[in-house]
């Protein structure tokens, strides 16, 4: 019951706090963009705060620009996770679009989707992130294409790297930085996950959203650790597959040592 009613607290603090600060960014979108990349870090760190979930964070994030964050992809609370840390947006698969409330909310992080059926448009969608990476954003790309189980790290898939590409080929840039940053849900209610507990945090892509999403809200008291490695330089002689291995390995042994971070000593 005790959880049921706090579920029902978050529920509407957030609501109320959306509908404050939609038209606000709404606004900023048009006309401030320093505004629009801060005011949905604040509303990630809230609603994280809200729900009880922490997030430690390791490592240096880069201050240079343009950015291309390569992360693995555990769940749908990692729009949260990340977006609580530093100022970004993200590039999301197009049915994001038609996910009810979330849509919006990824509207108004200015998120980018891509449809990765459509093969023939990959040139004019690859070109729409290199021209945000260009503005400055620091786009987060989720390279795995899909969520995982929260225990390892998949294969990059080399082709979502095309933007970084886009960016170098159509404008004056010598190279865009790349960044990549491991996720590990690491706790919850301050005991160790394990691999066998993965699955409450994680969300392969065969498992339904609403139950899901209503299972971790009422859990909530996550620890997250996100880590930062080592950022790399994307020029015009780099290969996409050679940086999306290069990544993938950075983004891997970062996970592991997550993983240990919040083992029993």
């Amino acid at each position: 019951m005790i959880a049921w009613l706090r579920l029902c607290f978050v529920a509407v603090c957030v609501l109320g706090m959306t509908i404050l600060l939609s038209p606000v960014q709404l606004v900023a979108m048009k006309f401030s963009k320093p505004l629009s990349r801060r005011l949905p870090m604040i509303w990630h760190r809230i609603a994280l705060w809200l729900i009880g979930t922490r997030v430690h964070v390791s490592g240096q994030s880069p201050k240079k620009r343009p950015l291309l964050i390569v992360a693995n992809h555990v769940s749908w609370s990692d729009i949260l996770i990340l977006g609580s840390v530093m100022e970004l947006c993200f590039i999301a698969k197009a049915e994001v679009r038609s996910w009810p409330g979330i849509s919006v909310l990824a509207m108004l992080q200015r998120t980018v989707f891509v449809d990765r059926e459509r093969r023939h448009d990959s040139a004019n969608q690859a070109n729409t992130i290199a021209a945000r990476l260009t503005e400055g954003d620091a786009m987060v790309l989720f390279a795995e294409g899909t969520t995982g189980d929260g225990t390892r790290v998949a294969q990059f898939k080399s082709a979502l790297f095309g933007a970084a590409q886009a960016a170098l080929r159509d404008s004056h840039l010598e190279g865009v930085t790349i960044q990549p940053v491991a996720l590990a849900y690491t706790r919850l209610f301050g005991m160790p996950l394990g691999r066998f507990h993965q699955n409450r945090a994680s969300w392969p892509g065969d498992v339904a959203l609403g139950p899901h999403l209503l299972r971790y809200l009422l859990d909530g008291a996550y620890d997250v650790e996100v880590v930062f490695a080592p950022a790399m330089e994307f020029t015009r002689e780099t290969g996409r597959k050679q940086i999306a291995a290069a990544t993938h390995e950075k983004v891997r042994i970062a996970f592991a040592s997550a993983m240990r971070m919040r083992e029993p000593q």
